[in-house]
């Protein structure tokens, strides 16, 4: 089983590389972030055409994720339960017996901020509703583009962005925190090249000099963690004409 986790930024724009990443790389379940679609715009015929099953939430101009699935998800939700959102950012359902959550978590902008006061919220309902989740949901998966580098080896220059959005101390401990609810980040189960990113800035060249973060995960539960069986950055699209900033992420898991 493969699965894989893509912030698109805008599905309008990104829709062909999507369907040619899919026919490339034919992954069980794939989450998209940043479709940047209301829910009547969405693709859902051309999606369906290349043989997915498709699940979505939308909302004009910002944020939106997607589930895409060989087989179609069953009991699907949209956004965290109990936390009152206007924002479209989680979609789950459950793929061939996995619990699959996809989530474009908050930017936060600056930590001085209102929206990072939002995103520390937000990532405390997170975490209260994945754990009951993973109570009735042993095998599950929680990808996305976290907006959160967990580690100085996440980012290709860590004094630079020492206290800036995405690797303050307080996002960080959110990702532990995540972790501690009996989650693995599946990146980190092998060695893997440094200077791994899963995003690079549009400007100042960023993506040629290699000068990106890993903010864009995979975590599995304890009890799929035996059946993972490689995790990589799929770097390629970055290389495309008009690509989106980040790469997607895939999980290999042996369910059998």
């Amino acid at each position: 089983m493969r699965l894989a986790t893509w912030n698109v930024n805008s599905l309008a724009v990104r829709l062909p590389q999507v369907l040619d990443w899919l026919t490339a790389n034919p992954v069980d379940a794939l989450v998209l972030q940043e479709t940047k679609l209301t829910d009547d715009k969405f693709p859902r015929a051309e999606i369906e055409a290349a043989g997915y099953a498709v699940q979505w939430f939308g909302q004009k101009t910002y944020n939106g994720v997607a589930l895409l699935s060989r087989e179609p998800a069953h009991d699907v939700t949209k956004n965290i339960f109990g936390f009152a959102d206007e924002q479209a950012r989680v979609i789950a359902g459950t793929v061939d017996g996995v619990r699959v959550i996809g989530a474009y978590f908050p930017n936060g902008q600056a930590p001085d901020s209102e929206k990072f006061t939002y995103k520390m919220a937000w990532l405390q309902a997170l975490r209260d509703w994945v754990r009951s989740e993973l109570a009735a949901h042993p095998r599950l998966v929680l990808m996305g583009d976290f907006n959160i580098a967990p580690e100085d080896r996440d980012v290709h220059d860590p004094v630079l962005w020492a206290g800036q959005i995405h690797c303050t101390p307080q996002e960080r401990e959110h990702f532990r925190e995540l972790i501690a609810l009996g989650l693995v980040d599946a990146f980190r189960l092998f060695e893997q090249p440094p200077k791994s990113w899963s995003w690079w800035d549009y400007r100042n060249l960023a993506f040629r000099k290699n000068q990106g973060l890993r903010i864009d995960h995979i975590l599995v539960s304890e009890a799929l963690r035996p059946a993972v069986s490689a995790c990589m950055i799929d770097k390629l699209p970055r290389k495309n004409e008009r690509p989106s900033d980040h790469a997607p992420v895939v999980v290999e898991l042996s369910t059998a």
